[in-house]
């Protein structure tokens, strides 16, 4: 009786969508069921349509309190330290004049990047991933959408921008090194090209509302021409070309050019050098080793999320497993820990940049009492004294540098 009551119900759902359509006034269930498969992939609004007309039982992704504030605690953490570090790694750069350097500039625009990621996606798809429910409206689902991939990709293009920077700086120092009116250019060029390849989101981003027996939620989406994720194919030609534009391309050129830099930096080791040269090339291996740890932290926090797409698309019953929810927002954390992690990489290997983080946070008394020159002198006065007594003890080749 159930099933009578099920087909009938869908029948005559069916017939109140698409009954202004002649042509499917007198088709049986069966024909029904055979055609509607292609009305579906035509018009994506129609399942909608049709789910909530038949009603889609009791309102599914709603983890109980507990694990709701668990994961609450998890991502208010991580977004206020990415919001804090970045913030101040801003201030540091572009009120003291001397951290304006091309590369600071640089890691400036990183800076901007995971800030935006951080507020302006972050922080609303937590809730929406969370809750399975967006409570912001289409406008701000549009600009959430666009603004995660706009981010990404002006990230990663600005880690290219650094490396061929330093790359030059190491593999070729004989040639021109960029000026702070290229600086300006290349970072206007990343900015272009991270709003061409994010404008789909802002063009195709929607929300829809689902009914269910015990509420209903709001739906933020790209709704692609062809239906939506996963069963759309042009959503995964976007995913694929956005993976090798902004992770797989730009991986293989980073790391075959820090491991060009390396090997430059090694062969400064060949004969005698001045003590001069020796901080320079010290000075030069120890910026190497933090871009480094920037670029493998970037790669190990965003491979797990955009394997996911590629997985579930091929596998979309996984979307379905009974912790796919939980897995999915463990990888959507590590992508957006990412913004976490980078003021952290400076912090730890950055003199200069720990100095000013500790007069900002003031975590020693030291700190609070001294005046960012004062202690920039300090810095320099401890390094060249550091310096001086390896030297004095022997070390008098780049070898050993």
């Amino acid at each position: 009786m159930d099933s009578e009551m099920e087909i009938q119900n869908f029948f005559n759902c069916t017939q109140h969508i698409l009954g202004r359509d002649t042509s499917w006034e007198n088709l049986n269930v069966s024909q029904l069921l055979d055609l509607l498969p292609k009305q579906l992939l035509e018009d994506v609004n129609l399942k909608v349509t049709l789910g909530n007309c038949m009603g889609l039982g009791r309102r599914p992704y709603s983890p109980p309190w507990w694990g709701q504030f668990a994961w609450f605690i998890v991502f208010a953490v991580m977004l206020l330290l990415a919001i804090i570090g970045n913030t101040l790694v801003i201030w540091i750069v572009l009120a003291h004049r001397r951290m304006r350097t091309v590369t600071n500039c640089f890691l400036v625009n990183l800076a901007v990047a995971d800030l935006l990621m951080a507020t302006l996606n972050g922080a609303p798809n937590f809730v929406f991933l969370v809750t399975a429910n967006w409570p912001f409206g289409s406008v701000t689902c549009r600009a959430s959408n666009f603004t995660a991939n706009l981010t990404v990709s002006a990230g990663v293009f600005t880690l290219v921008a650094i490396t061929v920077d330093r790359y030059v700086a190491i593999v070729k120092p004989l040639h021109h090194r960029l000026s702070r009116r290229v600086a300006r250019a290349v970072l206007f060029s990343v900015w272009c090209s991270s709003i061409l390849l994010a404008l789909p989101t802002l063009i195709y981003s929607d929300t829809y509302t689902k009914k269910y027996i015990n509420g209903e939620r709001e739906i933020c989406f790209i709704k692609w021409p062809d239906g939506s994720y996963p069963t759309s194919k042009t959503d995964y030609c976007y995913n694929l070309v956005f993976l090798s534009v902004t992770y797989v391309v730009p991986m293989s050129v980073m790391v075959w050019a820090y491991a060009q830099m390396s090997s430059a930096l090694r062969g400064h080791g060949i004969g005698e050098c001045t003590h001069h040269q020796m901080q320079i090339v010290r000075a030069k291996k120890k910026v190497v080793r933090m871009f480094v740890l920037v670029v493998v932290v970037f790669g190990m926090c965003w491979l797990p999320y955009h394997a996911y797409f590629v997985l579930v698309y091929h596998h979309q019953s996984l979307a379905s497993a009974p912790f796919a929810q939980h897995i999915y927002l463990g990888f959507y954390w590590l992508a957006m820990a990412n913004s976490m992690f980078n003021p952290l990489i400076y912090y730890w290997m950055s003199n200069k940049f720990r100095v000013y983080f500790r007069m900002a946070l003031c975590l020693c008394r030291s700190v609070k009492n001294s005046t960012p020159d004062q202690l920039t002198k300090q810095f320099e006065l401890n390094k060249s004294f550091s310096v001086s007594q390896r030297h004095f003890h022997g070390t008098s080749s780049c070898s050993r540098a």
